[in-house]
């Protein structure tokens, strides 16, 4: 059972969507032209209900089926990124500062392709939810959703999700029982000294070199201060301190990112930071704060709907093309939160070759959207099927 050829057919007009998106990113909850588009597009395909308005920019439409039946959600992301496009194609974006970067303008035209075809047969009983969602890159607006009662407000029962992913084949499909991806925390520390003449370091209380300490002594907690078979990433990524060859400064600051699947790592990073800033700035006269934020969950798929995702997956794109067992990867998503309050799974779907995610000159490849719409009605029909 391959691409849907009713999906196959709508590979132009899915690429025309797509391409329109990409010229007109925007940024975390601010959708509002992507919402309307989205809009638009939805009481054209003629769904039953539309919900606007959901976390500032959110849609949940539903499209009933044969009867009644449980509601699967299926969800796709519509928010760019701050950055500024480098691809030089047709359809580059028109917006000063943002980006399609990471595919969700495909994530949302495969979503509407598979609306499309699943308003127009409705070979499956119950409802499909179909959820899209602004502020995944920054701002947790899965987790908005489902604060404002999404999950109960359409007795969504289970929810699936796909991310594109450049540099893996064409179509090939990843995903595995169990988390799939890490959570993502932040931490800043910040260093105030004293500062002075560099001729004179002994009048000053200086900052770099606590800042320089503090770094080398946060790398032993992965090293040293946990279990070697526990995943962990500790990345320090900014520092700041000075201005000139002469000066020392009055203050520094450190920046950096934490990634963990088990919440006990994460209580022990934490505890382990603070206890290495407060004893780093005492041993060198400095005070130090340490400001540590807590951000997205752990992405852990529900088993059954993993390996029943993969399973559906195999019927699309080939069995040879999928991976149930893939592994688990250190980026983090914010679809966490839906998984947290539903049974179900993310999958990557491979995009061929090509520039990375989160890359100047990444475009999302068309090529792609009649294999992830089709995946994506699929697992609807499957999840839902008539006389079940």
């Amino acid at each position: 059972m391959p691409v849907i050829n009713r999906i196959a057919g709508l590979h132009e007009t899915m690429t025309g969507w797509r391409r329109h998106l990409h010229a007109h990113p925007e940024i975390a909850f601010d959708c509002v032209g992507t919402a309307a588009f989205v809009a638009a597009r939805l009481r054209e395909i003629g769904v039953d209900e539309i919900h606007e308005g959901i976390a500032k920019t959110g849609i949940v439409a539903l499209i009933e089926g044969q009867g009644p039946g449980p509601v699967v959600g299926l969800r796709a992301d519509m928010d760019a990124l701050p950055m500024t496009e480098e691809t030089g194609v047709a359809h580059a974006s028109e917006v000063p500062g943002a980006m399609h970067a990471c595919g969700h303008d495909g994530h949302t035209a495969m979503l509407l392709g598979a609306a499309a075809y699943l308003a127009e047969t409705r070979s499956f009983r119950g409802k499909v939810a179909l959820i899209f969602q602004p502020a995944e890159e920054d701002g947790g607006g899965a987790g908005v959703m489902v604060e404002e009662g999404v999950m109960d407000r359409f007795d969504i029962a289970e929810v699936y999700a796909l991310h594109n992913a450049p540099g893996l084949a064409l179509g090939q499909v990843l995903t595995t029982p169990g988390p799939i991806m890490a959570a993502v925390d932040e931490f800043t520390i910040h260093i105030e000294g004293r500062g002075g003449h560099g001729a004179m370091p002994h009048e000053t209380a200086d900052p770099i070199p606590a800042a320089v300490s503090m770094v080398q002594a946060i790398q032993t907690i992965v090293s040293r201060n946990h279990y070697a078979l526990d995943d962990l990433v500790v990345s320090v990524t900014q520092i700041h301190a000075g201005t000139t060859n002469n000066v020392i400064p009055g203050g520094a600051m450190i920046n950096g990112t934490v990634r963990t699947f088990d919440k006990g790592v994460q209580t022990m990073v934490i505890r382990r930071m603070e206890e290495i800033v407060a004893g780093q700035a005492a041993s060198f006269g400095v005070s130090a704060t340490l400001d540590y934020e807590i951000g997205y969950p752990a992405t852990i798929n529900d088993a059954a709907r993993a390996e029943f995702a993969a399973e559906v997956a195999a019927e699309v794109v080939g069995e040879g093309l999928v991976d149930g067992h893939s592994g688990r990867e250190m980026g983090a998503e914010d679809f966490a939160y839906m998984l947290e309050a539903r049974p179900g799974a993310y999958l990557f779907v491979g995009a061929g070759p090509g520039a990375g995610l989160h890359n100047t000159r990444y475009d999302f490849n068309d090529d792609l959207l009649p294999i992830g719409a089709s995946l994506l009605a699929r697992l609807a029909e499957r999840a839902l099927p008539v006389g079940g």
